[in-house]
């Protein structure tokens, strides 16, 4: 450690460089000039230097031994301050006077990126007013983005709405001289649609390394409204560019720009620092807004916080022309979001000397950050405001939308008068990066389609063993197809299928509403032999339940009757069945049975005959259809709302459960004139699968399908779903119909006369068949998904992110040993879908190396060690550990496997608040040896309880037990790991109800209060 930096600037940007710069080991002191109060550290040092003396500041350098002087501003960086660094061979990160110009002049630099085909919207530099009202007036493309050529503070853009607001803005630039002589020369430019994203990349003259993207939010306001800033706030990474998007923008534009520099003039004009890439991803790809040659701000203080590597040791091979041998990390499955704080007046003022409380607040927050820009001490001591933009809380966190409720409520901790702030910084992102990584499953929810999957490859072999003369094709199409006349019979094809409503039963039941699910039982069926081309002829249902409610059946029946009505097929007959024992009161459980018929002529799917060009024509669903419920149930149940709460998505005013009770649509009417035409080649019914599992059905081998997911209506159930259950893409389109509930395959040549042969539904075109790219296994590719689900998405993200707010209960776990349970309270508390309402933040061991403490670590959760042999006494080691679970702001405390008795004193303090699992059935077999006292006992059942602690050893009140049997010739040994499976179930269910308060412990009666 012994080189000196200087950071030359006095923002958030700065606070953000320094802060890192002084991480690296090899620095010894970071110098800021001149910085700001926030700016403050071990290494750090605020100094007074004028840095537009180039002659006085390489002196001040030379003194103070400074190795790199990093730039910030770009008003240092035009004044050419980096070239009279090098010229005193001091290592300047940041570009020459001339590289800058990429920045400074945007005419110049809108020459460069036609000359070097580097793509940019279209436009046009004026010194005229007139003759640039004119170019805007008459363009063929919409030129509503004027610009002052030269450096105004961020601000010298104007995105007009329409001409009239354009050519105000020329005025204001050329003959009203609001920008003085930045804005001399304007630059008109085509307004692309789009979403912006930043690119920064590092350079050291030859070789660009991009970092992460992200996005900045330059209005005042939210929803993108109000006055243009210096940027409100930012995230990173940006879901808007995958990696490998990310590895096109860095060679085909910044590799791009930076080989151009090179090629400019005789010697060429090589750039050291960072070049910027404002972006604007267009259906067209990534086309460049601007450029800016330094670090931008408010980007800056989420990219840093998420690098990994030492940030030094990087800007220092980029000014010695070596960034090659650098390798850059970055930190994974993270998200970094902050939001600006302004003063009042800001944009087009600022309010000063305003005290600001809460800084120190956020700052003890585990993964936040408070960066200062323009802040200042009073007299008395206290940190006021002091400019526009005053100061930027920063969250990290695993998830995105997480990250931004944690930032959004920093913002409300800290307070200062007149403060404002958006409340949707990165809301734009949210949608697309819970469908590129959330993390809810319809595994999660107790469904594995993968494992169904692997299920019918087994039992085809005993399919197989029943096979007879008549049988058509095998299991796994949607219906089952005999043929009569290879029986000995005169008649066509029969074709029958079967089918259930799911777990859609349990929402019928819990709200009471039991009419509309036969209806759904009746088109599970009818829609799977309409793939075959078959009229459905009649229909069979089966009723089973613990004890037959009348009201309930007759319900459930006239659904039945209704559905049959609508298929057009006969209800012959049924069977109803009580089983007590088998189901739980009010449980019952439906299963039908539909027969239809096709002439063999137009048996169904005609797969040999379909081929790519083939036209893919959707059908509209009419919500969730009878499929995906577990996971439907898992995410209301984790939303926290009731079915009889009106839905979010509802626009009719409906409940919940009312929506999500929207009967299965029957297409029978709709489209059995079309099949008969002989015109449709395949249809696939999308049911359990969704869209990427259920078309594949009816394709041929090395075919697939490409679907436009802006072609169809997307409803807002699907958005509200993913938004709120944070369910990724993949699992959206593999679990459920995203509103598609019916696909047709045709030829071209069909499209228009299948089109009108369909029926009372409005049937659209989506896609296409294609062959299928050699060593590529997707069958269906659906493209602009993210994009259609992004705006329907929208609306609900407020209150995901109002959700995420609510703050969790810190857990701190004690551990002696290896950590079986406390793996399990890491699997659910880290797993989304579990909901638990809580988060581990600091696990305590009073063994070291042992296999609990590595298990912590490896989840990223911190340790600590505290050896009980240190101490005199129990009650000195107890009060060590408090002090560590009162630093952490632990609320519950969990002992998983801690093999030391408490002390009184302890126990008081966190009473009720403190949480234990005994391998016992209590009150008996208490203490140590409880598997041995259950068979020397001779009991039957033995199992596990959780339970508040109290003095008294395994004397607490009861919060769950769970039980096994005792088994002959069970061992201490086997009895124990059976114990183990229930204790990984109970524990985490136990911490569950007591963090979201649902059961609390009375201290005065030691008794439970359920809520």
């Amino acid at each position: 450690m012994s080189d000196n930096v200087l950071v030359i600037g006095s923002g958030g940007r700065e606070h953000a460089l320094s802060w890192k710069l002084a991480q690296s080991p090899e620095v010894k002191q970071v110098f800021v000039a001149p910085g700001n109060v926030g700016i403050t550290g071990d290494k750090i040092k605020l100094v007074q230097v004028n840095v537009d003396d180039h002659a006085g500041l390489i002196k001040w350098c030379s003194a103070n031994t400074v190795s790199m002087v990093v730039v910030g501003p770009e008003n240092a960086l035009v004044t050419g301050i980096a070239d009279a660094l090098q010229a005193a061979n001091i290592h300047c990160f940041g570009p020459s006077k001339e590289a800058v110009r990429i920045e400074a002049d945007k005419e110049w630099a809108k020459l460069f990126m036609d000359r070097h085909n580097v793509p940019t919207a279209r436009w046009g530099s004026f010194t005229e007013a007139e003759h640039a009202k004119k170019f805007i007036k008459n363009s063929t493309f919409p030129a509503l983005v004027v610009k002052a050529s030269g450096l105004a503070a961020g601000k010298g853009v104007v995105v007009a709405a329409n001409t009239d607001e354009a050519c105000a803005a020329v005025d204001e630039m050329l003959t009203d001289q609001k920008f003085g002589s930045a804005g001399s020369t304007v630059v008109v430019e085509e307004l692309l649609e789009g979403e912006e994203v930043s690119v920064l990349g590092f350079c050291d003259g030859k070789t660009v390394r991009a970092m992460l993207p992200a996005q900045d939010h330059k209005r005042l306001l939210d929803g993108d409204r109000g006055s243009n800033t210096g940027g409100m706030g930012a995230y990173c990474p940006c879901p808007l560019l995958n990696e490998k998007e990310l590895l096109e923008v860095e060679e085909n534009i910044l590799q791009k720009t930076m080989d151009g520099l090179n090629k400019e003039g005789k010697k060429g004009i090589p750039f050291i620092g960072v070049l910027y890439a404002g972006l604007m991803m267009t259906k067209d790809g990534p086309k460049v807004l601007e450029f800016n040659a330094r670090f931008g701000d408010p980007e800056t203080q989420v990219l840093l916080p998420l690098l990994d590597s030492d940030a030094y040791k990087i800007m220092l091979a980029c000014c010695k022309g070596e960034l090659h041998k650098e390798s850059i990390h970055w930190k994974r499955n993270t998200y970094a979001v902050g939001v600006v704080m302004a003063s009042r007046g800001y944009p087009e003022t600022s309010t000063k000397g305003c005290v600001i409380t809460g800084i120190d607040e956020v700052t003890k927050l585990p993964n936040h950050l408070v960066f200062h820009s323009g802040t200042a001490r009073s007299p008395s001591g206290d940190i006021v405001t002091n400019g526009g933009r005053v100061l930027m809380p920063v969250s990290l966190a695993s998830s995105l939308p997480l990250a931004v409720a944690q930032a959004t409520k920093a913002c409300d901790i800290i307070k200062f008068d007149g403060a404002q702030y958006r409340r949707d910084i990165a809301h734009k992102g949210i949608s697309r990066s819970i469908l590129s990584y959330g993390q809810m499953t319809y595994k999660a929810s107790g469904v594995d389609i993968v494992a169904g999957d692997n299920l019918v490859s087994r039992i085809k072999p005993l399919v197989a063993r029943t096979k007879r003369s008549g049988v058509v094709g095998s299991i796994g199409g949607f219906g089952g197809l005999f043929d009569v006349a290879a029986a000995g019979y005169k008649d066509p094809l029969l074709v029958s299928g079967s089918d259930g409503v799911g777990t859609k039963l349990k929402i019928a039941q819990a709200c009471g509403l039991h009419s509309s699910i036969g209806v759904d039982l009746v088109a599970m069926c009818v829609n799977d032999i309409l793939a075959h081309g078959a009229e459905p002829l009649f229909f069979l249902d089966y009723f089973a339940s613990s004890f037959l409610d009348v009201e309930v059946a007759a319900q459930v029946i006239s659904g039945i009757s209704e559905g049959c009505h609508a298929a057009d097929c006969a209800l012959i007959g049924g069977e109803t069945a009580e089983m007590p024992g088998l189901y739980a009161p009010g449980d019952y459980d439906l299963a039908g049975f539909a027969v239809g018929a096709v002439e063999k002529s137009n048996l169904m799917p005609r797969t040999a005959d379909v081929r790519p060009g083939d036209v893919v024509i959707a059908l509209p669903s009419s919500g969730v259809h009878s499929n995906g419920y577990s996971l439907v149930r898992k995410i209301v149940e984790n939303s926290g709302l009731k079915y009889s709460e009106p839905a979010p998505f509802s626009t009719s005013g409906k409940t919940l459960g009312n929506e999500l009770l929207a009967p299965t649509k029957i297409y029978v009417r709709s489209v059995l004139k079309a099949l008969q035409s002989g015109r449709v080649k395949a249809l696939a019914h999308i049911t359990g699968g969704g869209l990427t599992e259920n078309v594949p059905r009816v394709l041929p081998p090395g075919t697939r399908v490409t679907l436009n997911a802006t072609a169809w209506n997307i409803l807002p159930v699907f958005a509200w779903l993913a938004a709120t259950g944070g369910v990724n893409e993949y699992e959206m389109l593999r679990t459920f119909n995203c509103g598609v509930g019916l696909v047709l395959i045709v030829g071209p040549s069909d499209v228009k006369e299948v089109l009108s042969l369909v029926v009372g539904e409005k049937a659209s075109v989506i896609g296409h068949v294609e062959a299928l790219p050699a060593g590529d296994d997707h069958r269906v590719v659906v493209q602009h998904f993210a994009t259609a689900m992004d705006k329907v998405m929208r609306p609900f993200l407020p209150s995901v992110v109002k959700r995420l707010a609510k703050p969790k209960k810190r857990v701190g776990v004690l551990i002696s040993g290896s950590g079986t349970n406390l793996q399990a309270l890491i699997d659910k508390t880290q797993n989304p879908a579990s909901n638990m309402g809580c988060e581990i933040v600091m696990v305590i061991s009073n063994k070291k190396d042992v296999e609990g403490l590595k298990r912590a670590e490896r989840a990223g959760i911190p340790t600590k060690v505290i050896n009980h042999t240190d101490y005199k006494s129990r009650e000195e080691f107890d009060m060590a550990c408090h002090a560590i679970l009162e630093g952490e702001r632990v609320d519950i405390v969990c002992l998983a496997g801690f093999m030391r008795i408490l002390s009184g004193q302890f126990v008081r303090l966190w009473r009720g608040r403190l949480l234990n699992i005994h391998p016992a059935l209590l009150p008996l077999f208490k203490g140590t040896h409880a598997q041995k006292q259950a068979l020397d006992a001779g009991v039957r059942i033995s199992g596990c309880t959780v339970h508040f602690v109290e003095e008294d050893v395994d004397a607490g009140a009861i919060l769950i037990q769970r039980t096994v049997p005792v088994e002959h010739g069970d061992t201490e040994e086997t009895l124990q790991e059976r114990i183990k499976t229930v204790e990984r179930e109970a524990f985490p269910e136990a911490l569950k109800l007591v963090a979201h308060g649902h059961v609390y412990l009375n201290t005065s009666t030691n008794r439970l209060v359920w809520s």
